[in-house]
């Protein structure tokens, strides 16, 4: 049986409208396409579009439900960045800044965000020069872009101004989570583990400032 955007809006339990159905078939089309030409996601992740990549991503809106500003660091392929500008867009003051320091992702994540209308601007730096980035964000995101030793120093700038972190992360969690114990500030910020929807192993690490 075939998995697609009627499978992906039903185990969201979001209210997914037709618009947002068209703009993520254009980033699907899309990343099909440049997938032939260069190294985005391989054959067998593209089948896997709307049930593991884009479910995966679009699971975070239930997490910051109210959240306009959203920043990606490390956006490769787009997810979960172009997934969320796909609902965010039309929304007075949503915006989606993804990071990506490989030229030909940035021209990808471009093309994309002008071909379906997102409110996506990509910044073609190293994370590291992205610092706090361009004004107040409300969440900061990454998939698959480091264990949280690394990730959580990345994202710092981000949280420091009041971001709230919702990473993706699988089985090797609790690992992650004991060596992160210096990078969190001894209970400077703290993490919460979320069930992920999307796949029965995976998490999502949501990290706020301590009170």
């Amino acid at each position: 049986m075939s998995y697609g955007p009627q499978e992906f809006a039903r185990d969201l339990g979001l209210p997914v409208s037709q618009e947002t159905i068209d703009r993520l078939e254009t980033y699907r089309r899309l990343l099909v396409e440049w997938s032939e030409r260069m190294n985005l996601v391989g054959p067998k992740e593209l089948e896997l579009f709307w049930s593991r990549h884009a479910l995966d991503s679009a699971q975070l809106l239930k997490f910051a439900p109210e959240a306009k500003s959203w920043v990606d660091l490390g956006s490769g392929a787009g997810f979960p960045a172009l997934v969320i500008a796909s609902f965010l867009a039309g929304q007075p003051g949503a915006q989606v800044h993804l990071v990506e320091s490989i030229g030909k992702k940035a021209k990808f994540l471009m093309a994309v965000a002008a071909e379906a209308g997102l409110p996506a601007t990509v910044f073609n730096l190293r994370i590291e020069d992205f610092g706090a980035g361009k004004g107040r964000y409300d969440v900061v995101t990454a998939r698959a872009l480091a264990p949280l030793p690394r990730l959580i120093p990345y994202a710092k700038p981000i949280l420091d101004r009041g971001a709230i972190g919702l990473f993706h992360k699988g089985a090797d969690l609790e690992a992650e989570l004991a060596a992160a114990k210096d990078v969190l500030n001894g209970g400077a910020f703290r993490a919460d583990v979320l069930e992920s929807i999307s796949d029965p192993r995976g998490r999502i690490v949501r990290i706020t400032k301590a009170a």
